[in-house]
């Protein structure tokens, strides 16, 4: 890979501009949708560095795409930049600080995601300049990620119908090629509507909405049994009907979502949660109405890109940290429960605060969850690395993930992430048998079951009101 190197002084050079860009996107910590700021941060600095931009694709605001070149491969780099509710936090700190109360930080470092992918965007862009490579490189912004499922809205509307490969990245304690076992999804919210009364002097009046929602819960948690093994049902309540409790509840709310293997799978648990809920109104006497909300597909893996993602870790030096980084983990990682400190991604890291080697992929323990690129990975050949960005057990979704998404650790990882897909971009750009040998394993791969949306039919994208 003799344009590692190349590609890696390209965002050395330019690594105060990344370093700021994800500082700043840190300290927006916008939430699903209303990534206002965040996406036009981004979506400008494209348009500086010689990028066109489409702005409000796939009818939501904060969704774009920024294209340079023109013609054959074209190769996507996915962006991301929502933050999570609940999780503000001082920047580096080694304890509990939340800057706002109950407000947002990012929790799963897409700060440093959307940044490290815009720089290999950058990257990649440099070297088609000054080498006469000949290619798109698109990046694309994609909102919502954490809730809302931006990328597959994005994929339903044929935003990735002509793209030839696709790469991503997420922030870890891990220098390595994704190994998750990405699970489909479908989110979808429970209104029940009922009758008000004094719920002394006229309870037999009332019709209880609340208690629609408190049978439902009951009846799904019995569904619970009944269900393929690897399925999930979480919920939340998302509104009570008020705070009085002489007063029967004519309004109450719940918010499901289904996991399960496929998109299939998750469709038909999801229409047996709604008979639970049917089930509900009719005990109660009340309505009950099903609002789709967001939902993303499982996961099809690309081994021949995977193979190209992992030559490029191998072959850039991951990054190595000063005393002061270290002390700094090891106060992190004392912050951690015991059984948080006995959690690692991958084979063999007991030890190791900081990951500051390559770990194979095939020691990479299998992670559950989920995620919208994978809708990506039905329509067009997609990999994913890794990069330590966070100290050994640190969890996703924590304040500690929010401390350390705004140090140099996570600096670090992001610029190295960048240089290792922009390198793996320019490795299959230059091979059209490689680039082909992707496409083929996708269409082997998807070929008993093309790709089924998860996004139901008038479904739009944003907050359901």
């Amino acid at each position: 890979m003799d344009h590692a190197k190349t590609i890696a002084s390209y965002i050395d050079a330019k690594q105060d501009q990344f370093i700021q860009m994800s500082d700043d996107l840190w300290g927006f910590a916008e939430t699903a949708f209303e990534e206002v700021e965040s996406a036009h941060y981004i979506a400008s600095s494209l348009e500086q560095e010689g990028f066109t931009v489409t702005r409000g694709i796939a009818d939501m605001s904060t969704a774009f795409v920024a294209e340079y070149g023109s013609g054959d491969p074209v190769v996507a780099f996915l962006g991301e930049y929502d933050a999570l509710e609940g999780l503000s936090q001082e920047r580096g700190a080694t304890e509990h600080q939340p800057i706002v109360q109950g407000g947002s930080g990012h929790g799963c470092g897409h700060n440093l995601l959307g940044t490290g992918s815009y720089a290999a965007a950058i990257a990649v862009k440099t070297y088609m300049e000054e080498h006469g490579l000949e290619g798109t490189v698109r990046y694309y912004g994609c909102p919502a990620e954490e809730s809302g499922d931006g990328k597959a809205f994005m994929v339903k509307a044929g935003v990735f119908d002509d793209v030839d490969f696709a790469l991503c990245w997420h922030p870890a304690p891990v220098n390595s090629v994704l190994r998750l076992n990405v699970l489909a999804v479908q989110q979808v919210f429970f209104r029940f509507k009922g009758q008000s009364a004094h719920a002394a002097a006229s309870p037999h009046l009332g019709r209880s909405a609340l208690d629609a929602v408190e049978l439902m819960n009951v009846g799904v948690n019995y569904l619970r049994e009944h269900i393929v093994q690897n399925a999930r049902l979480h919920y939340a309540v998302t509104n009570t009907g008020g705070n009085a409790p002489n007063v029967v509840q004519s309004e109450a709310e719940v918010l499901y979502l289904v996991r399960a293997s496929n998109v299939k799978e998750a469709h038909e648990i999801f229409e047996r949660v709604k008979n639970v809920a049917e089930g509900a109104a009719q005990m109660t006497e009340t309505e009950v109405e099903v609002h789709f909300d967001s939902g993303s597909s499982d996961l099809v893996r690309n081994d021949t890109l995977d193979d190209t993602i992992q030559a490029s870790l191998d072959g850039i030096e991951p990054p190595t940290y000063s005393e002061d980084e270290r002390a700094f983990a090891e106060t992190i990682r004392s912050t951690l429960s015991e059984a948080e400190q006995n959690t690692y991604w991958a084979n063999d890291l007991d030890g190791h605060t900081l990951t500051d080697f390559i770990v194979d992929r095939d020691q990479i323990h299998e992670q559950t969850g989920s995620t919208d690129v994978a809708d990506v990975s039905w329509v067009t050949p997609t990999t994913q690395c890794l990069a330590t960005c966070f100290v050994n057990g640190t969890s996703l979704h924590s304040w500690q993930a929010v401390s350390q998404g705004g140090t140099s650790i996570g600096h670090k990882g992001m610029l190295y992430a960048g240089k290792v897909m922009a390198a793996a971009a320019i490795d299959v750009m230059r091979d059209q048998e490689k680039l082909e040998e992707a496409k083929e394993e996708l269409q082997q791969r998807t070929a008993k079951q093309g790709y089924i949306s998860p996004i139901g039919d008038g479904a739009k994208p944003g907050p359901v009101i």
